[in-house]
């Protein structure tokens, strides 16, 4: 990282990946062309990541052959002229971390990532999880993420008194 002075912890970093409304999966093919979508993503444990897809596509056909990933997420995201300086400059908290899929198959793991993921998404909705699913299961398919290093957070934030947030301070 250039500026490690804006460098934040592994734990605050997982607070933004759970704050953030998607984040963007990155991938490569086995040719290496990038691909990347965003994802709407729930996180169960420190390490571990879920989503859900069709059982077949342009996704699932890149990680059967590549398993590894890259996330990223940015939250609070906000353009600002600098409190000192006037400068053009842009607040943020991101997130970002490298990960292997597994694509699940046992069924039962596949229904407690589905809840999971609805309780993040859909939490007055829980009413319906249990119909839905066992309508839909067969053609869904659920994908965890295994972080394998610590994810890194990275924070520009002003106080109050316009001095930028360095070295982890918090508000």
């Amino acid at each position: 990282m250039r500026k490690e002075s804006r460098q934040m912890s592994a734990e605050w970093a997982l607070k933004v990946f759970d704050k953030a409304p998607y984040i963007m999966v990155s991938m490569a093919s086995a040719d290496g062309n990038p691909y990347g979508l965003p994802l709407s993503l729930v996180r169960t444990d420190e390490k571990t990541f879920w989503f859900h897809c069709a059982n077949e596509g342009k996704k699932l056909d890149i990680l059967k052959d590549n398993p590894r990933v890259f996330l990223s997420a940015v939250t609070r995201c906000r353009p600002l002229r600098g409190p000192k300086d006037g400068s053009f400059t842009l607040e943020f908290q991101s997130a970002t971390a490298v990960g292997i899929v597994e694509i699940v198959e046992d069924e039962d793991t596949k229904i407690e990532a589905l809840k999971a993921i609805c309780l993040r998404f859909l939490p007055h909705q829980m009413e319906g999880f249990e119909e839905a699913v066992s309508r839909s299961i067969h053609r869904t398919t659920v994908v965890k993420i295994t972080l394998t290093e610590p994810p890194v957070g990275k924070r520009k934030q002003y106080d109050a008194n316009g001095e930028e947030m360095k070295y982890g301070r918090m508000e």
